[in-house]
């Protein structure tokens, strides 16, 4: 089903989303993790809404997690991809994760 221009709510930043519930946030892709083949498929891709990436003593409060389970590689996933994404935040190792979010690219940055 596709999304209409302008169907999606407002983006949370990445600090204000919920400890556990549905939002909806945007930002930068700043690392992928591919696990190798002998481990179970999942493609995990961490999200920044901050320009500037990895501010010493942010202590990770502005990073999201994305996690697709059953996954190697997910089209249009790589660094410096900007999207925004929709799904249940809950918590893994301290930082915002979203299993298998719903999500739209917006565009890459430019080098």
């Amino acid at each position: 089903m596709p999304i209409e221009q302008g169907a999606w709510p407002k983006p949370v930043p990445i600090i204000d989303l919920p400890l556990r519930g549905r939002a909806v946030s945007s930002g930068v892709i700043d690392a992928v993790t591919i696990l190798p083949a002998s481990s179970a498929p999942e493609f995990s891709a961490i999200v920044t809404d901050r320009e500037f990436h990895r501010i010493p003593g942010d202590g990770g409060s502005h990073r999201l997690r994305l996690v697709w389970l059953g996954r190697r590689r997910v089209p249009g996933i790589v660094v410096g991809t900007r999207l925004r994404v929709e799904g249940m935040v809950s918590r893994r190792d301290g930082l915002p994760t979203i299993y298998n979010p719903r999500y739209e690219i917006i565009g890459t940055q430019e080098s």
